[in-house]
């Protein structure tokens, strides 16, 4: 079965991005996709972190998470929502993934728990915890036709016992919807994907934002597939709105497994 891994450029324009979001995710179905991820922020980023404060859905509902059942439904697609607003009883918001079935109904919800309140160099500053609320400490995994995905969303890819905990819970294969940095991607955003690829055998969705947003910020983008023995399936490499789509093979990720056990091997 095949999925995809969408790139945007998200901007302030909430109706502009949901129409690029169903652009790339109609083309990736026409294509064979069963399940498609979108990037963090897919339907919005501003200029200012507090900026999307002003889109907070009640949990459930609301016009993001409305058309995201609906594109769902319509394309008989599941759909992994990178990160939206949901609010948050203290004013802030959760970024929450939140995956839908192609029968348009949601099957799960994630709230990122690491928050990226980084200084990255030459007064490129974020303090996400300004406007997001930490998720509660706690795996999210569901049932999927491509297996058992595991959720994450950006900078929780360099905290590995994340990942560790949704492999014992069993999970095959792991979503990494990202808005990585322009800096900080060039270094890090294949490693760190690379990695959780290989020491969890399993494969690795990483749909990421691209190019310049509101603001001045930049995103890496490189929006990629991985196998469970590291290797790149597909990848965007244009700096540009786009898809990479691969199919994911079970018996392949099973033949890795048995054949190099280090699941079973852990002695911590």
């Amino acid at each position: 079965m095949k999925a995809a891994v969408v790139q945007m450029n998200s901007g302030a324009e909430l109706g502009a991005n949901l129409a690029q979001a169903q652009g790339l995710l109609e083309q990736a179905a026409g294509e064979g996709a069963v399940l498609a991820a979108l990037p963090e922020n897919f339907a919005f980023m501003g200029a200012k972190e507090r900026d999307k404060l002003s889109l907070a859905e009640a949990d459930g509902t609301g016009p993001i998470q409305d058309w995201l059942a609906a594109t769902a439904a319509r394309l008989k697609l599941w759909i992994v929502a990178g990160s939206l607003p949901i609010a948050a009883p203290d004013g802030r918001v959760y970024a929450a993934c939140c995956v839908y079935g192609a029968d348009g109904v949601r099957a799960a919800r994630y709230d990122k728990i690491h928050l990226f309140d980084v200084d990255v160099g030459n007064g490129e500053v974020y303090r996400e915890s300004n406007s997001i609320a930490p998720g509660a400490v706690a795996p999210v995994a569901v049932e999927t036709p491509l297996g058992r995905l595991g959720l994450s969303i950006c900078y929780d890819v360099r905290f590995p016992e994340l990942y560790r905990a949704l492999v014992a819970g069993g999970c095959t294969l792991f979503c990494v919807p990202a808005a990585f940095t322009a800096k900080t991607g060039a270094v890090h955003w294949h490693t760190l994907l690379k990695a959780r690829a290989v020491e969890n055998l399993g494969y690795v969705l990483a749909p990421g934002q691209c190019g310049t947003h509101p603001g001045g910020r930049g995103t890496y983008g490189h929006s990629l597939i991985l196998d469970p023995w590291g290797e790149t399936l597909a990848e965007v490499l244009a700096d540009a709105p786009g898809y990479a789509l691969a199919e994911l093979d079970r018996e392949h990720l099973q033949a890795v497994r048995a054949r190099f056990p280090a699941l079973s091997h852990r002695r911590m």
